[in-house]
């Protein structure tokens, strides 16, 4: 579509600029009558028939024409609108736009009588018509029509792709928690029928606290595609739980630093899909270390932000890679699907109204992402 957009665009440009120059060329040649006709108007006697010189005079009523004599004064002018309010101002601006198309070469020299050594001479300048001015405009106008078509054409097809993509991601979402849901129910029960068998035995309570967590999973998937209703919610238990969670299933050698606000911070969120977006972030994080260094966990409050920030040690993104991270099926890990920083920043922005964003990283020392938050407001 662009490239014919463009094919279209130049094709109408071309055709136009000849149209354009052979009218132009065609007003020049009237111009040049025109001007033999007043050279003969100022030449003719009493006994001259000037019948026909009159009327080719009289038959330009599209080319606008001011006449200057040798010292610049205008002698005569036809279809030029006048602006000014006295004779003065309107006569200045006259001479003003005679002399301008004098120096833009638009002009006819005519001597005063037979003798060709005379110094005394009018110059006939002139512009374009209107006509051949609106012509001459015609194709960028047209060029910008075709252009803001593309452009809206283009926006549609990208947006029936978004349309078509969220709803391949709604529907495995939902698929997902419906396909969950039956294996963790069964073990639920399984794990209550234990408690009860080995009241004493110590794996089961690691073992119910797991199931939990995929049922927890579950319910994430489910609420993909939907607007679950924020509440406030603290920020604090809920880096807390994610920092609790990977303590207890990342390598001894990944140590997670705090630096919390002393003071409970309150978010109108949904505390299961956002602890979801800390813990993809901190993942990623562990990931890029391969198991070994800080995670840094910061929370921050401003006048009318909550910032969230995951800062890692690990081996960076690439430059020419930043603004590709959060893009669906993006990775530069070798058994990675490309989702998570993709569904983070769906549950980030669409979810929470909020941003986030690759606020540093540099290649060998490590990555900074950064969450903004609407503050809530007490009423």
């Amino acid at each position: 579509m662009v490239v014919a957009a463009v094919i279209i665009a130049v094709a109408s440009l071309l055709v136009s600029h000849y149209l354009v120059k052979d009218l132009s060329e065609e007003e020049h040649n009237k111009m040049k009558t025109w001007a033999q006709a007043l050279h003969a108007l100022n030449n003719a006697d009493e006994n001259t028939d000037l019948t026909l010189v009159l009327n080719v005079i009289q038959a330009n009523n599209s080319i606008p024409v001011i006449v200057l004599d040798t010292n610049g004064n205008v002698m005569d002018y036809r279809n030029v609108e006048i602006k000014g309010n006295s004779a003065s101002d309107s006569t200045r601006y006259l001479e003003n736009m005679g002399n301008r198309w004098l120096r833009s070469g638009s002009y006819i020299r005519i001597d005063i009588g037979d003798d060709t050594q005379s110094k005394d001479y009018q110059m006939v300048c002139f512009d374009d018509s209107i006509m051949l001015k609106r012509l001459s405009a015609w194709p960028y106008v047209q060029l910008g029509i075709v252009l803001i078509f593309v452009v809206i054409a283009i926006f549609a097809l990208m947006s029936s792709k978004r349309a078509e993509q969220n709803k391949v991601w709604v529907g495995l979402s939902k698929e997902t928690a419906h396909q969950l849901g039956t294996p963790i129910s069964s073990l639920m029960a399984w794990v209550e029928i234990l408690k009860e068998t080995y009241p004493g035995d110590e794996l089961i309570p690691e073992m119910d606290k797991d199931v939990k967590r995929l049922e927890r999973v579950a319910e994430r998937f489910s609420k993909i595609g939907s607007l679950p209703e924020p509440v406030d919610s603290s920020m604090n238990e809920v880096l807390e739980h994610v920092i609790d969670y990977m303590d207890r299933r990342t390598s001894s050698k990944v140590t997670i630093v705090r630096r919390f606000p002393e003071n409970e911070v309150i978010v109108k969120m949904n505390a299961s899909l956002f602890e979801w977006v800390i813990e993809n972030l901190c993942k990623n994080a562990v990931d890029a270390m391969e198991g070994t260094g800080t995670i840094v966990l910061t929370l921050m409050e401003e006048v009318n932000n909550v910032i969230i920030e995951v800062q890692d040690n690990g081996k960076g993104i690439k430059k020419k890679d930043v603004k590709s991270v959060f893009t669906p099926g993006f990775t530069t890990k070798k058994r990675g699907w490309g989702l998570g920083l993709s569904l983070a920043r769906r549950i980030v922005e669409d979810y929470h109204k909020g941003r986030i964003f690759v606020k540093s990283s540099e290649v060998g020392k490590g990555t900074t992402f950064r969450i903004e938050l609407k503050k809530y407001v007490k009423k």
